[in-house]
């Protein structure tokens, strides 16, 4: 159980991104593809995405293109190596998920994520609730 008081809204950033930015020229291509999937979801359909979340979108990105290339090896060369140990592409595959899986929660890329609180869109509101007033 969490202790503490919770936040009742996220609020939005200062720095929006409003138009859909090109992936890295430095990516590999499944990084690419998933950034010209999910990119646009985040900043056209949601508006959610800000500067501050460029770089959690982008290790979203890499961690999905890893996980497919890990995902590419095992299926030519097995889960087993000749020796009978464990295909090292499989710990690639594994930290590579992980990564991922926290990057989509960041991003609001899963069901649970999507459910938490909404983004408040005004500027101002009710701040006696607020923890920093005394």
């Amino acid at each position: 159980m969490t202790r503490g008081r919770k936040p009742n809204a996220i609020v939005m950033g200062s720095s929006p991104v409003t138009e859909v930015p090109s992936p890295p020229s430095y990516f590999p291509k499944d990084a690419k593809a998933e950034w010209r999937k999910i990119a646009p979801i985040l900043v056209l359909e949601r508006k959610t995405l800000t500067e501050a979340d460029l770089g959690t979108l982008e290790s979203y990105c890499l961690s999905t293109s890893s996980m497919r290339q890990a995902q590419r090896i095992i299926n030519v060369d097995g889960l087993v190596t000749a020796d009978g140990k464990r295909h090292p592409a499989f710990g690639i595959m594994n930290a590579a998920q992980t990564t991922q899986r926290l990057c989509a929660a960041e991003l609001g890329l899963t069901p649970v994520s999507r459910s938490r609180p909404a983004v408040r869109n005004d500027a101002g509101g009710d701040d006696d609730d607020s923890p920093l007033n005394v």
